[in-house]
This record gives C-alpha cells, sequence and structure tokens, in this order.
C-alpha cells in the first residue's frame, strides 16, 4: 500500500536575510492520496506545487503539519519514492540502459536481474534497441522517456513527476502525455505506483489523473481536491473533458484575478 497523506502542511521559507520577511508557501494544506492514484497539482506559478512535491520526496520538511507515505512520515529521500525532472537529470557520460540501471546498482541488484529490469523498463517506455545509445544522440522526449524509465525501474512505492514535459514543444509534449497515457493503460496492475504530478497543464493533468489538487495562489491552500471519473483513454473533445476543463480554469482564473486585485490594492 502506498497511500499519501498531507496533514496541515504549513511551510514558510526564512528571508535572505534581516531585512527580508519570510514567505508563507503553503498554508494548512491537507489531501490524500489513495494507493495507486494518479494525482496532479495544479495551480498558479508560486502557490507552492513544487514545495509540496520536495516534502513528498524528502528534500524538505514541513514547518507545521506532516506528510506520510502508507501511513509513515517522509522523512530523507529514499528509492522508494523516486522523482522525474524537468531537465531529464541523466548522466551525458553512461548509455541508455546505464542510466537506466544506475539506482538498481546502487541498491546492488544482481547483474542478470539488473538487466531483465532494465530492458523491461525501456520495453515499457517505447525504447527498447536504444540500450546503447547516449544522452545526446536522443531527442528531449527520448531522454524525459529515460527518466521515467529509470525512475520506475527501482520500484518506488510513489514516483514523483516535477513538470517532467515542461521544456518539450508542444508536440513533443502531446506526444509524451500519450507515452503516458499508454504507460499506465500497459503496467501491471499489481505493480501499479502511486503517482504525483506538478503541471501548469490543465489539459495533461485532466488527461492523466484520477484526482485533481488545484491550489490558490501564494499562500498555497487546496482550493479543491477533484475526483476525475472520466473513462480512459480521454480525448479532450469528450463532453465530460471539456466541462471539467471549463471548471478548473475558471477555478485558476479566479485566482489570477484575486492575486491581480490584491497586487492592485497595495499599489
Amino acid at each position: 500500500m502506498s497511500d499519501v497523506s498531507v496533514e496541515h502542511v504549513t511551510k514558510i521559507f526564512p528571508g535572505h536575510d534581516a531585512k527580508d520577511e519570510p514567505v508563507l508557501a503553503l498554508d494548512d494544506v491537507s489531501f490524500e492520496i489513495q494507493d495507486q492514484e494518479f494525482c496532479s497539482i495544479l495551480g498558479h506559478s508560486g502557490c507552492g506545487k513544487t514545495t509540496l512535491l520536495t516534502m513528498l520526496a524528502g528534500f524538505e520538511q514541513p514547518t507545521e503539519g506532516r506528510v506520510l507515505v502508507d501511513g509513515r512520515p517522509v522523512g530523507r529521500p529514499s528509492w522508494t519514492r523516486s522523482v522525474v525532472f524537468q531537465d531529464y537529470a541523466l548522466f551525458p557520460w553512461l548509455t541508455v540502459e546505464r542510466n537506466v540501471a544506475f539506482g538498481l546498482e546502487m541498491k546492488k541488484i544482481p547483474s542478470a536481474q539488473r538487466s531483465a529490469i532494465v530492458e523491461r523498463n525501456l520495453r515499457l517506455v517505447g525504447l527498447d534497441g536504444f540500450e546503447k545509445r547516449y544522452p545526446h544522440q536522443l531527442s528531449g522526449g527520448m531522454k524525459q522517456r529515460v527518466s521515467i524509465a529509470r525512475a520506475l525501474a527501482v520500484d518506488p512505492e510513489v514516483l514523483l513527476m516535477d513538470e517532467p514535459f515542461a521544456a518539450l514543444d508542444a508536440q513533443n509534449r502531446a506526444m509524451m502525455q500519450e507515452e503516458m497515457g499508454r504507460i499506465l493503460a500497459e503496467a501491471d496492475p499489481a505493480a501499479r505506483k502511486t503517482m504525483v504530478l506538478v503541471t501548469h497543464s490543465i489539459e495533461e493533468a485532466i488527461l492523466l489523473s484520477d484526482r485533481i489538487i488545484v491550489l490558490s495562489s501564494r499562500p498555497g491552500r487546496v482550493k479543491e481536491n477533484i475526483r476525475v471519473d472520466l473513462p480512459r483513454p480521454r480525448d479532450e473533445d469528450q463532453p465530460g473533458f471539456v466541462e471539467l476543463r471549463r471548471h478548473i480554469r475558471q477555478l485558476i482564473h479566479e485566482e489570477l484575478y484575486a492575486e491581480s486585485r490584491s497586487a492592485h490594492t497595495r499599489a
């Protein structure tokens, strides 16, 4: 089981010096993600989406409240919570297969078993045949597939993704969204991971998610916790898709308007 619980989490960052005011990034945030759910976190820039993800990864700790995975407080970073970053974070001197195998080597998985795991995950992301290539020989979308395969290879309890497709052009981004949908559909149901995606894209969140957490503008608070019940595979022309996109867009626009009005009042 890999349930995720965020309980009354507040995060305050100190100022850079004595003259700077502390920054309240998140304020009393609570929500739950069920085992094997795909959850997206949406919100305006600066609302604390990535801060939440770094706390789930163990890179940061809450100022107040708790972050739990399977009922246990998140401590230091661990292979049980793999992270896919926006910038791929591949080792340029290693081949595709060696990049995917890196975490397995750190876990001291035997060579034969390691090879089988690498092969299975490269096949899952559609990169079988590219095992001997180096990152500079791959497109941006292919690099991100390697990152996803590497994160899945260590068999994490939770897969965390920080805007993994944001650096791609529109065509590659759409392709990677389709690929992620395919990976979700083809993965062994017994081995499916709990996944958390930080994204600015409403369409991406609806295409992939079982649950969407919409955050308010800073300080981030849960504006709405939305269960997505649309059948898969999903299409942007589905009536339910269009209706949900309109609803979420309205939530985001309300926050943009409120922030703009607040800035005008302060001025």
